[in-house]
């Protein structure tokens, strides 16, 4: 079945703006990655005194929609404050685009998470913190970090749809057991990939497990 797009989904993947990268950046971020085959990658310019980002480019690697909600949030960024990106979220993107395809959500999702792993960056060290902050690696985390894996048919969050069983935190490494639904089958590959690719890139974890185990339907939180 064809993937239905917006027309304003369309014209920022035949016309993206900002694409490239800014001279003299002061901030850049790379979220995502090639393996699950979406990654987006910002360079910006932040004014020190007002944190105003004033320019801001970016280099995709992904599907259509992908490059449409880089493009998007490159230009919903620009002339935004730090901790006006900070409050953004996923749904500014899609709104902007007149809707994502329920299976394309993670698009919104990985186009705003870059912005802020970006302005986060530049803050902690303008003040001089580490970049991780007072950051601890344990369940709290854990849950919080796979808020942001969608589910590609519902496109909502795995832990808003109650399918996170257990989190085992044990000295860097960390076991996820994802209960699914019996329709799910066709899903498991892709959500197991994404669920350790989140944990992979937290601080700290040196090994990520995931374990899918098909149940009982989840109820949504």
């Amino acid at each position: 079945m064809a993937i239905k797009y917006s027309q304003k989904v369309i014209n920022e993947f035949t016309n993206p703006e900002n694409v490239g990268e800014v001279d003299g950046a002061n901030a850049t971020a790379t979220e995502g990655s090639p393996a699950c085959g979406d990654m987006i990658t910002y360079s910006m310019k932040i004014n020190r005194e007002s944190r105003v980002i004033e320019d801001i480019k970016f280099r995709s690697y992904g599907c259509a929609s992908n490059i449409a909600t880089a493009s998007m949030a490159t230009k919903i960024a620009k002339g935004r404050t730090v901790d006006e990106i900070i409050a953004l979220t996923p749904k500014t993107v899609t709104e902007e685009l007149d809707g994502l395809p329920a299976v394309k959500i993670h698009c919104s999702v990985l186009a705003i998470n870059g912005l802020k792993a970006a302005v986060r960056k530049w803050d902690a060290e303008q003040s001089g913190q580490s970049v991780e902050g007072d950051f601890t690696l344990d369940n709290e985390t854990i849950i919080r970090e796979l808020r942001d894996v969608i589910h590609p048919e519902t496109g909502i969050s795995i832990v808003k749809m109650n399918m996170v069983h257990l989190v085992e935190v044990d000295s860097g490494s960390v076991f996820v057991e994802l209960m699914m639904g019996e329709t799910d089958d066709m899903y498991f590959e892709n959500i197991e990939e994404e669920t350790r690719e989140h944990l992979e890139n937290l601080p700290g974890v040196k090994t990520a497990t995931v374990k899918i185990t098909e149940g009982k339907a989840y109820k949504f939180k």
